[in-house]
């Protein structure tokens, strides 16, 4: 329920910020660099970064609401009931946790798994749909965009995979044990210290898995209402 609550604003945050950023950071290179020396991937790069911060300001409630419901928290037995419980962490170590509570936890950390996530996807993504529409003399059809989205979010989520594994815990707030994290530096040591490196690579396959299927359906979505917009 809370996913699903977060997932279609969150997306659109993102691809409208997105799209609005690309015009506006292709003009600043051509301004400031020239036409010459503009990189797509550049603009690709940072306007994914930006849409990215955008979009977890609906994401990062949403990931928190959830993990506080599968977690089975105490006090979390319904949608409603797992808000107020988030709202009322007034500790501190969430951005705005005077205003917001706990809602946002693992903000910072969030944006840094996103933000290296957009790099990799979306000039991979972009760069593929033209070396596609290349070789085969015409535009990408959305059938083959979702293939290159596919593609290049599980490459994405394969290399973002240990920052996921942080955020979920600094998300939870605490370890199996109730032992509260102290940011990002401290969850990393822990289980540095305490499990072994590998852990840092939980959940690997299952990610790269629905974030592949996932980017299938994302971005054949995306570009067949782009191209009936257009």
């Amino acid at each position: 329920m809370a996913a699903a609550a977060g997932s279609s604003p969150g997306a659109a945050l993102f691809f409208g910020t997105y799209e609005t950023m690309k015009p506006v950071i292709a003009n600043l290179q051509s301004t400031y660099r020239g036409e010459e020396a503009s990189s797509p991937a550049l603009t690709h790069m940072i306007s994914a970064s930006i849409g990215e911060a955008a979009a977890c300001l609906v994401r990062v409630p949403t990931e928190v609401v959830k993990s506080k419901m599968q977690t089975n928290a105490a006090g979390a037995s319904s949608l409603s009931a797992t808000f107020k419980l988030v709202v009322s962490e007034k500790d501190g170590r969430a951005f705005g946790s005077q205003v917001f509570g706990g809602l946002y936890r693992g903000y910072g950390i969030t944006l840094m798994r996103e933000v290296p996530f957009a790099f990799i996807q979306f000039p991979l993504y972009e760069r593929l749909k033209v070396e596609w529409a290349k070789i085969q003399g015409f535009e990408t059809s959305p059938l083959q965009a979702a293939t290159c989205g596919s593609f290049s979010g599980g490459i994405a989520a394969a290399f973002t995979t240990p920052l996921d594994v942080v955020k979920t815990r600094l998300m939870l707030g605490s370890d199996k044990n109730g032992v509260k994290y102290h940011g990002a530096n401290d969850v990393i040591g822990r289980i540095l210290k305490e499990e072994g490196t590998p852990i840092l690579l939980s959940g690997i396959q299952p990610r790269v898995m629905w974030i592949s299927i996932g980017g299938f359906v994302f971005f054949g979505a995306y570009e067949s209402y782009r191209s009936l917009l257009i």
